[in-house]
């Protein structure tokens, strides 16, 4: 049973929350689940998710974490980042996300896939992928690849504000389709 605010996909295992987050519990509960994939507004559960993560047959545990800095291509100052998102869609394109890394990377036992909502400061973690495997290269690899799918497919729209003023932040290409993307 997914908890509150919360809708789970049994094939995959999957459970999406909305901004309420997931409970924790429920997920540290839930020994079968293989991914864990949130859009929230509240602060990203990294050292839950290193820890759900871990698992016997697993020498390796990848986590990435993305946070906000003080300037973008140029603009110095920046002192905060807002992110919006239709949450349901992003949701559904991180599954798709997961599926698909699963599908390059069998062996991946566990994932977390997080993005934060809302507005953030400098230092705070916007992003986070949470990857284990049997093997370094193997977990390192599909870390990458989860980050580079999202950000690739996800459609999360990011606004700057800097001393001067603030402004939506133009991606540099369209939000693709998982399975068009050309991975290596």
């Amino acid at each position: 049973m997914p908890p509150p605010g919360c809708r789970a996909r049994n094939a995959a295992r999957v459970v999406f929350c909305g901004a309420a987050g997931p409970t924790i519990d429920a997920v540290l509960a839930d020994e079968g689940r293989r991914d864990w994939i949130a859009v929230t507004a509240a602060e990203l559960p990294v050292a839950e998710a290193l820890a759900w993560a871990s698992q016997p047959d697993c020498g390796a545990v990848v986590a990435f974490c993305g946070t906000v800095r003080d300037h973008s291509e140029g603009r110095p100052g920046v002192f905060s980042l807002e992110y919006e998102v239709y949450e349901a869609y992003a949701e559904a394109r991180m599954s798709e996300v997961a599926r698909a890394v699963r599908a390059r990377f069998p062996q991946v036992r566990r994932m977390a896939l997080f993005h934060r909502t809302g507005m953030l400061g400098v230092g705070d973690v916007s992003v986070a992928v949470v990857v284990a495997t049997p093997h370094r290269s193997d977990a390192f690899a599909a870390a990458r690849l989860c980050l580079d799918m999202v950000k690739a497919a996800v459609p999360i729209w990011k606004r700057e504000t800097w001393a001067d003023g603030s402004d939506w932040v133009e991606g540099s290409r369209p939000i693709a389709d998982v399975s068009d993307l050309d991975v290596p």
